[in-house]
């Protein structure tokens, strides 16, 4: 079989809708997943038993779970009760929680690796906790937890292919709608494979330089 890019001249457009669509849901899947593990990265490090508990409930919960049968119980299973939801919203809050549950702990760590003495300083100074935690402890933790939170933002991307399951054409869905009227799978595929390589490698590429624009102040001072 030769090998022939040109055949997917025309389905190029089509692609190129299910790659915007993949962009729009992973974008709103990072924020609300940021969201969520903040909230519950907050809950986990609380002082309250109860706050504690509820959120390492959840986290086991949804760490524990694939998330493919997380996304069909909400896209298949609700409407059983009477909550319909359409794919795209489904597929943006699955992967929301799902990734929640993921960034909680990494915000967690950050929160836990804060030198006690800067808290307690902050404390001594007559700071309320709501703003020791919002101007002090929020910041450094996010700080630290970039790289961390960059692998699970990219792990969201590649997770996000199994929306195509719930017949959202985001940019798998496209190219399997696309081979199966090509009948090229092998370009088609191939295709996908390098679009989704130069996704994540992008979005790696920005952790990055956000990483080291955040953590500046410390590589001057090392110097």
């Amino acid at each position: 079989m030769k090998f022939d890019l040109s055949i997917l001249a025309k389905h190029i457009p089509f692609l190129l809708e299910g790659a915007w669509l993949t962009l729009q849901a992973c974008t709103l899947a990072v924020i609300g997943s940021l969201v969520l593990g903040l909230a519950v990265g907050a809950m986990r490090t609380s002082a309250s038993p109860l706050l504690n508990r509820l959120a390492a409930v959840y986290v086991d919960i949804f760490r524990n779970i694939p998330f493919i049968v997380q996304l069909f119980f909400f896209y298949f299973g609700l409407p059983e009760i009477g909550i319909y939801i359409d794919a795209f919203t489904t597929g943006v809050v699955a992967l929301s929680i799902a990734g929640g549950a993921f960034t909680s702990d990494v915000i967690r760590s950050g929160i836990l690796a804060i030198d006690p003495g800067v808290i307690e300083a902050a404390q001594v100074s007559g700071l309320k906790k709501s703003t020791i935690f919002r101007r002090i402890i929020l910041p450094i933790a996010l700080r630290a937890s970039i790289r961390p939170l960059g692998s699970v933002f990219v792990n969201l991307i590649l997770t996000s292919s199994i929306l195509s399951t719930i017949t959202l054409n985001e940019l798998t869905g496209s190219a399997k709608i696309v081979a199966s009227n090509t009948f090229r799978p092998f370009e088609v595929y191939f295709v996908l494979l390098v679009a989704y390589a130069a996704l994540t490698y992008t979005v790696s590429i920005l952790i990055g330089m956000l990483h080291r624009h955040l953590n500046r102040h410390q590589a001057e001072g090392a110097v």
